[in-house]
């Protein structure tokens, strides 16, 4: 007899006998009372949960929804373009996906923490471990979602598509209050960075989540003892060791993975996951095909000199004509500007000519032009380029998201807004990060005098030494600065008409409306799903 028609026999016998419940599982296929039984199963699909935790295209193309860089691309660069502008309606694909990106990662956490404990192989402290990273990815997740929205869906299990259609938002302290309980539900159970063996490097921390329960307070601006408590933590070797790289410029090489900086990140091997945004970054001299994210001159501005000032201080020593000397040694780790000396990885170097009409002859790929596929503003990126890459400039390098020189900030930044910023904290943080980066100047170094403006100080250094990572977005809108950095021209180079804007290029035309876009439209597409949706004001 066949196997159909044995299964086919055996239905019969059942249906005959009364049979009201069939409780045995198909041998062909896994289910739910199988799949979790089996370990490789349970860890492919956490594996899942960590690849759908952020990928590089926002990680690196919300730089231009800020004042650091601007892009002409549209839909494939997460349509930043018609954000900036303000030249977007509700229905922007952004939106849409973004929300349903996040949602999509939720669903998959609360599948994960609902079934994970059907495995009776794996230990109950391996399990609990895997719990912690999936709530980790969970509270990510809707980190992201209340920074963008405010009030959001708060789903903790997985629902139906019929149960999709009636949930409210849920009010933001809510959600928060969820967050921040995660995180501390995962820093429980996490090993720290050093109690993990050496395959499972990677994988999220006591620290991690402790770190990011930092940041998510920080953007609430009003938990300011709270950041303070956890940082110490943190600077205190109690939630694992972390410690500065010795080199700014290497930090972000494939050949600095998992080094003691490094808190939280996304993974990626060479030849078997890859990033490929570089080749639209890089100049074109090597091998770019594009220029799709230039720095803007904004960005450029705000790197002070090597003396601690900055470059609109009569006493700084800023000469406008030779714009690049003597300034903070992360510019020229970070942007690429003209005359720029780039180091290629067989150890040799070729000068990268930008400024109209400077080039040798047979050199001029990478000049500025009002158009084509070269720079929009006159700079290219340095920064994240790795000497290790396949010829296509795809890359293996990991994509930091939290690293130790955050911690130092964001301490720096709380103690200072509870008004204790004095020069011991300055010499822990702000202090150690500027000598890492190669100030020598004592007055770079040293304890600004009275009357300085601490808080200017504090956040343009985050600046400096976190562009082209993602932050500067989430700053200007926390800062609730977005308003006067996000109105008017963003500029480039000064290859322009000196009779407008001193010669600076005018790249972008920005508008921000204060009135409602430190929040984003909640997609029209959930609130025809969804009847009990509402709209965030002004929209």
């Amino acid at each position: 007899m066949t196997r159909s028609k044995i299964i086919f026999f055996f239905l019969l016998v059942c249906a005959a006998c009364g049979c009201k419940k069939l409780d045995l599982a198909p041998s062909d296929r896994y289910t739910d009372l199988t799949f979790w039984q089996v370990d490789d199963n349970v860890n492919n699909a956490l594996n899942n949960i960590y690849s759908g935790i952020f990928t590089s295209n926002p990680y690196f193309y919300n730089e231009a929804l800020s004042d650091n860089a601007y892009t002409r691309l549209g839909i494939s660069a997460g349509n930043v373009d018609a954000i900036s502008s303000g030249s977007f309606t509700v229905d922007l694909n952004r939106f849409s996906s973004d929300w349903a990106y996040y949602y999509a990662g939720i669903k998959s956490c609360n599948l994960f923490l609902a079934n994970v404990d059907k495995n009776t192989t794996l230990s109950a402290a391996t399990r609990n471990r895997m719990k912690g990273e999936a709530r980790f990815v969970r509270a990510w997740h809707y980190f992201n979602l209340m920074k963008w929205w405010g009030d959001v869906p708060l789903l903790t299990e997985d629902i139906t598509a019929d149960q999709a259609k009636t949930e409210a938002r849920t009010p933001r302290a809510d959600v928060l209050n969820f967050i921040t309980g995660e995180l501390d539900a995962a820093a429980g159970v996490l090993p720290t960075r050093d109690q993990y063996a050496a395959a499972d490097r990677g994988r999220i921390t006591k620290g991690a989540a402790l770190a990011l329960k930092a940041r998510v307070l920080l953007y609430e601006g009003n938990r300011m003892a709270d950041v303070v408590t956890i940082c110490e933590q943190l600077m205190n070797n109690q939630a694992g060791s972390y410690s500065l790289y010795s080199s700014y410029e290497d930090l972000f090489k494939s050949a600095a993975k998992y080094n003691p900086e490094v808190i939280f990140d996304l993974g990626y091997v060479l030849n078997t996951r890859m990033w490929g945004d570089y080749i639209d970054f890089a100049p074109l001299s090597l091998g770019a095909r594009s220029n799709n994210l230039a720095p803007t001159q904004e960005l450029v501005d705000s790197y002070i000199m090597t003396n601690g000032k900055a470059i609109h201080d009569a006493a700084s020593g800023y000469d406008e004509s030779n714009p690049y000397a003597n300034r903070d040694p992360r510019l020229s780790a970070t942007v690429v500007y003209d005359q720029f000396v780039w180091k290629n990885a067989d150890g040799s170097t070729q000068k990268i000519y930008i400024k109209p009409g400077s080039s040798p002859a047979g050199q001029d790929q990478n000049e500025y032009k009002a158009s084509g596929q070269g720079t929009a503003t006159g700079y290219y990126w340095r920064k994240y380029w790795d000497p290790i890459s396949v010829p296509t400039l795809q890359f293996g390098s990991d994509l930091i998201i939290i690293r130790y020189a955050e911690v130092l900030l964001m301490y720096a930044e709380a103690k200072n807004s509870l008004g204790q910023m004095t020069s011991d904290v300055w010499d822990k943080t702000i202090r150690l990060i500027r000598q890492r980066a190669g100030f020598t100047d004592p007055d770079a170094l040293g304890f600004p005098p009275a009357g300085a403006d601490l808080t200017s100080i504090i956040r343009n250094e985050r600046r400096s030494e976190f562009a082209f990572e993602g932050l500067r977005v989430d700053d200007i809108r926390r800062w609730r600065i977005a308003e006067q950095v996000m109105n008017g021209w963003a500029h480039g180079a000064k290859y322009g008409d000196p009779a407008t804007d001193n010669g600076y290029l005018r790249v972008q035309l920005r508008s921000f409306d204060k009135n409602k876009q430190y929040l984003w439209p909640v997609p029209s597409s959930e609130l025809v799903k969804d009847s009990h949706l509402t709209q965030n004001p002004n929209y």
